[in-house]
């Protein structure tokens, strides 16, 4: 273990480090810091953090930076996590205020992370178990084609198109008045137990269109919207261009899979808590030089999904990991008052 003084000297160097954005000397951290010691004392305790593998060097004769298992000290030793000022929390709930969708309250989460944090966010979309259908309608767009649109509860809102053959408007009509009657105010799973009943009780002159319609409505309402992940601030790696080989390309890559960005994000234990990962914590190999700052998003009993950042090894992980709780509380509760 290590004692009080050398972990002051290990939270300087990683404070210096992600500020400076060059190795850190000991004489700079005496100075920097006002610690009540000699240059050399430093130097002996840097020694003895370095063969611990809490910090290295990078080349000869240049002062040590943070490794890994550094940051993750740090991160461990930062006891609670500093609440955002008055100012902030009240810029989140301005640029989260006018969200009039799902859809929207997640684009607007993934730019006010990517704008709060400076770095790449990232937002899983949220799986409302409470969600029902609102309504359902059935627009003709041309000549044996239409638009299947559902908007459940929430406000989200998803369409597909459907072939609707030589079916007459009024036999359109009459399906939008049937399918409503039966399914509106259902969730997902009880819309799904209704569905081949309601195809058996239409009249014959409504039951082909009648079925490829309810597909396309039992489409949407089952399809896992938790697969969906949105990204936001990727022009924020431009400030790590010196770091493109082992940070900017590996991140760019991975922001093109869904898969990836849903294990980056992995298991939160609980809303209000926030997962850090760091470097070769990271359960995606080429990423193992970034570190991921993750939360659940919810309400206190339900988590519906997951949002959170990645970004450099080197980055503010105290003001990250405020960021990203703030943003995940306002998000649940802005959800779950909805």
């Amino acid at each position: 273990m290590l004692d009080d003084r050398k972990l002051a000297i290990l939270r300087a160097i990683v404070t210096d480090y992600v500020s400076m954005q060059e190795p850190v000397g000991s004489r700079a951290l005496v100075e920097r810091h006002h610690l009540d010691v000699s240059p050399a004392t430093v130097r002996n305790d840097m020694a003895v953090l370095e063969e611990e593998g809490y910090i290295m060097q990078p080349h000869t004769s240049a002062g040590r930076i943070p490794t890994d298992k550094g940051y993750r000290l740090f991160v461990d030793r930062l006891g609670t996590v500093k609440p955002l000022t008055t100012a902030e929390r009240r810029a989140i709930e301005t640029f989260m205020a006018g969200a009039v969708d799902i859809d929207d309250v997640v684009r607007r989460t993934v730019r006010l992370l990517a704008q709060i944090t400076r770095q790449v966010a990232i937002v899983q979309y949220p799986v409302l178990s409470s969600a029902t259908i609102r309504h359902i309608e059935i627009v003709e767009l041309s000549a044996g084609r239409g638009l299947v649109i559902v908007v459940n509860s929430s406000g989200k809102v998803d369409q597909r198109s459907v072939e609707l053959g030589d079916a007459p408007a009024e036999v359109v009509a009459d399906l939008r008045q049937r399918l409503n009657a039966a399914l509106v105010g259902l969730a997902p799973a009880q819309a799904v137990e209704r569905a081949d009943a309601l195809v058996d009780e239409l009249p014959g002159a409504v039951r082909g269109v009648g079925a490829a319609v309810v597909s396309a409505v039992l489409e949407l309402v089952t399809t896992d919207p938790s697969t969906r992940v949105v990204v936001g601030g990727v022009p924020n790696l431009t400030r790590f261009s010196d770091q493109y080989e082992t940070t900017v390309r590996p991140v760019l890559e991975a922001l093109e899979e869904q898969v990836v960005l849903l294990r980056l994000l992995g298991e939160v234990s609980g809303t209000g808590d926030v997962t850090v990962r760091i470097g070769h914590e990271n359960p995606y190999a080429p990423l193992r030089a970034t570190s991921v700052v993750a939360s659940g998003y919810g309400t206190t009993t339900d988590i519906w999904a997951n949002l959170g950042v990645v970004g450099p090894t080197r980055m503010d992980y105290p003001s990250t990991m405020a960021a990203v709780r703030a943003v995940a509380r306002y998000v649940g509760r802005f959800l779950a008052e909805g």
